[in-house]
């Protein structure tokens, strides 16, 4: 089985308010907890981060972590706690106070600390920072308006570096039902989707952000996506080959 697989042809595409309805049925219908579908999207991160950026040896390259308040920023510390367990050197930057992070976040947070991982705050970032990878975990799919504070720092900041930026779920700053880039947006190298594409990536404005675009499975039950009237052929297979598609 291929590690990351060729996406099929088709693959059906949501609106935010369809994936926001999602999560409310995993959880809901299906009893399947945010931690779960957390982790499911972090070990999908971390696996495109090694498998598109150090094919050869991950061992030793330097990964800063970029999180947010919400499940982005749980989602990229799982990825941070994966990459450091493969033999990556985890740094991570938080763009609020720990006390700030969503439950399921700040139990993300409390393993990368009993792991030893590294924090570095925003204001002690180097203009140009010695990493081979950054993990963009800042702003999710709700994003409302122009990123402010520590996000908007922090995604500044991220712009201006040389290194690669790989983006979970949507690069920060993107709105993924209209596709309008914001400012500032994440220039991203690569974005790991999650559950199915969302229409906002596909807009013209949004290909100059998202960079290169893969699919990764968070186990939603086909069966769900009935609900949302998406045609239950159309998703039965989606992940067959693997838990990581590119489109």
């Amino acid at each position: 089985m291929p590690v990351i697989a060729p996406a099929p042809a088709n693959v059906p595409v949501l609106s935010t308010e369809q994936m926001i309805e999602v999560d409310r049925l995993m959880i809901k219908s299906y009893c399947i907890e945010l931690k779960q579908m957390m982790e499911n999207a972090g070990r999908s991160l971390a696996i495109v981060a090694r498998e598109k950026f150090f094919p050869q040896a991950l061992k030793g390259k330097r990964i800063l972590a970029m999180v947010g308040t919400g499940g982005n920023g749980g989602g990229a510390l799982v990825a941070a706690r994966r990459l450091q367990s493969w033999g990556a050197n985890m740094t991570v930057c938080l763009t609020a106070n720990p006390a700030q992070l969503s439950p399921v976040t700040a139990h993300q947070l409390r393993i990368i600390h009993e792991m030893g991982v590294p924090e570095v705050e925003i204001k002690d970032l180097p203009k140009l920072g010695d990493y081979d990878l950054l993990l963009d975990g800042v702003i999710g799919y709700r994003i409302k308006g122009d990123p402010r504070g520590n996000a908007k720092s922090l995604i500044e900041w991220a712009n201006a570096q040389p290194t690669p930026t790989l983006a979970l779920d949507t690069p920060s700053g993107l709105h993924l039902s209209s596709g309008n880039v914001y400012e500032p947006c994440i220039k991203a190298a690569a974005t790991v989707t999650l559950a199915l594409p969302k229409q906002g990536l596909y807009a013209e404005a949004a290909k100059a952000v998202v960079g290169d675009l893969f699919l990764a499975d968070i186990s939603v039950p086909p069966q769900l996506y009935q609900h949302l009237d998406v045609p239950l052929e159309a998703v039965a297979q989606l992940f067959a080959n693997s838990d990581v598609i590119q489109l």
